[in-house]
């Protein structure tokens, strides 16, 4: 029996690197993707049901999962959008805002998305994008190459306030004192 679908969705794949970890395990059992991206293999074939079940075990032992759940291939979906605008773009355009992005990436309803990603992730789509933003805003500081106001502004935020408000309140630090000990305080984008 074949796994019918050719595209396999991916919980935990968060980056870059993540993707090739991915394709390196594709490779090593000899299955040839069309493309990897954050959160999807695409395949040429299906895979035989033995193989499919073979590369779960694989992705399962370096942190990832294969995910058969229509609803949790959408919030899986959803996170990978997020992370993608935030972490993956030289500024967020403010004139399009995360409801409307993620309808138009998704032509589905942004309510039925929030609360299946609410009933899913157990907080709301608002509550991991201020996750992600600020997990951004603290790579940013430590890179130390923009200001406070420039990092504000790349991520969309109205104001410098703003962003040290929800900062202090995420983090428990000020932007300022999370620069002199950023190294005890970045987390991995999969454990935001």
């Amino acid at each position: 029996m074949d796994i019918a679908d050719m595209r396999l969705f991916v919980k935990n794949m968060v980056c870059n690197r993540c993707v090739m970890v991915v394709r390196q395990i594709l490779d090593t059992m000899g299955i040839q993707p069309v493309s990897v991206s954050l959160g999807e293999i695409a395949l040429k074939e299906a895979l035989p049901k033995e193989r499919y079940h073979m590369l779960r075990e694989e992705l399962t032992a370096v942190g990832f999962e294969l995910l058969d759940d229509k609803r949790q291939k959408l919030v899986e979906k959803v996170k990978t959008l997020l992370i993608e605008r935030i972490h993956n773009v030289d500024e967020i355009n403010m004139k399009v805002n995360f409801s409307v992005f993620l309808q138009q990436q998704l032509t589905i309803d942004y309510n039925y998305l929030s609360t299946l990603f609410s009933q899913t992730e157990g907080l709301t789509i608002e509550q991991f994008i201020i996750l992600q933003r600020i997990e951004r805003a603290k790579e940013l500081l430590v890179y130390n190459e923009l200001t406070l106001s420039e990092i504000a502004y790349k991520l969309g935020y109205s104001s410098v306030q703003h962003l040290s408000t929800q900062f202090k309140k995420i983090t428990g630090l000020t932007p300022s004192h999370f620069k002199q000990i950023k190294d005890r305080k970045r987390k991995p984008l999969d454990q935001v």
